[in-house]
């Protein structure tokens, strides 16, 4: 069986879907590896890294030609579909929810496409569960850019010339980018506050240092997989109106709010930006799915009356090196997990589990059903 990595071709995307290491671990149990040439070079591994462990280089057209699994980060091009041989597996991550079209292409391809995003979050699969494993450095990423861009610094200092106090941050989602963006505030020596829907989550919150904010919402809760439950446009407010003084305080403000799937909720509206101080910071995670800022700006830091909004695209790709070690282990663990050694194949179980809730499409069908009745309303 022969797996075929490419090389990313979006502007700025620079992680790699496979590293040297996991290419190795790959060929030990008899899989051919053939990389596209430059696959790694953005996040630190030179052609030589992966030919040093069996590994070969071909070019796009004979990988997308030839083989039996193509492994990616981001999603294919229409031409790319095309390219694929007729029953070859598909890995990425895939957007199925807003990639309609797309999903139809592949299903019609022939092609059996798993989408990263759909891994479901059990303990088994939390190996596989590239969402998760990216988030936890999108957090860290998020209070780096801030502390960056922050006219303030985060610990408290005492020195002859005065003492310092700790700079305020508040964290608002506290799922696994949150977590991060908390436990990096506090490991910076900021004073962290936060808040998330889900009261479940708050001893978790307490448990890294930070203050939880308690907000009544009403009914809320997660879903199975672990999400937040999207809320109503009510409890939207109240939860506007319980953040506003919190918000105002704040040097520093990270947002995560996404709802899978779907928009993200605008949660912070103009006027808290507006009443917050000349040289904060609020950081928009969810700005290239709508954004839970008003004013924020896919690829841009927007200045309001001295406050800076960072709305940075792709913040895993800030720290492509680990990115791309922490998503190419990921879809190894996949490959582990399904690998029928003695007859050198993936064994995708239609019945199992993981593989029902992400592969999307399979003999020319879409046959995830989140995703086939997503499409039928």
């Amino acid at each position: 069986m022969q797996i075929g990595v490419l090389k990313e071709t979006l502007t700025g995307e620079l992680r790699a879907a496979l590293t040297p290491q996991n290419a190795k671990k790959l060929q030990s149990k008899g899989i051919d590896i053939v990389i596209e040439s430059g696959l790694g070079l953005a996040s630190g591994y030179a052609d030589a890294d992966y030919t040093a462990v069996g590994a070969t280089v071909g070019d796009r057209a004979a990988i997308l030609a030839g083989s039996d699994v193509v492994m990616r980060v981001r999603k294919p091009s229409t031409e790319d579909i095309a390219a694929l041989k007729s029953g070859a597996v598909h890995v990425s991550f895939l957007d199925p929810f807003n990639e309609r079209s797309l999903v139809e292409a592949m299903a019609a391809k022939g092609v059996t496409a798993i989408s990263m995003e759909m891994i479901p979050r059990t303990t088994r699969a939390q190996k596989m569960d590239a969402l998760s494993s990216q988030a936890n450095l999108v957090g860290y990423v998020m209070v780096i850019q801030a502390a960056y861009h922050s006219p303030k610094i985060f610990p408290m200092m005492m020195t002859p010339a005065g003492t310092i106090a700790p700079a305020r941050v508040f964290v608002i989602g506290a799922g696994v980018a949150g977590l991060q963006a908390i436990a990096t505030a506090k490991r910076l020596g900021a004073r962290v506050e936060a808040f998330d829907t889900r009261p479940v989550v708050a001893e978790q919150v307490r448990s890294l240092g930070a203050k939880f904010v308690e907000i009544d919402l009403g009914d809320v809760g997660q879903t199975d997989q672990g999400y937040a439950r999207e809320l109503t446009a009510e409890q939207l407010e109240m939860q506007r109106q319980g953040q506003k003084k919190v918000i105002a305080q704040s040097d520093v403000v990270i947002t995560t709010a996404q709802v899978f799937g779907r928009p993200a909720p605008r949660i912070v509206s103009r006027d808290m930006v507006e009443a917050m101080q000349p040289g904060s910071i609020v950081v928009d995670m969810a700005v290239e799915s709508g954004g839970n800022v008003e004013g924020s700006v896919a690829g841009e830091i927007v200045d309001i009356n001295g406050v800076k909004i960072i709305g940075i695209t792709n913040l895993p790709s800030e720290v492509a090196r680990n990115a791309s070690d922490m998503y190419s282990s990921n879809l190894y663990n996949l490959v582990d997990e399904f690998w029928d050694g003695e007859n050198k194949r993936l064994n995708l179980d239609p019945e199992d589990d993981i593989v029902k809730g992400c592969v999307i499409t399979r003999d020319g069908q879409i046959v995830n059903p989140t995703i086939a009745n997503h499409y039928a309303r």
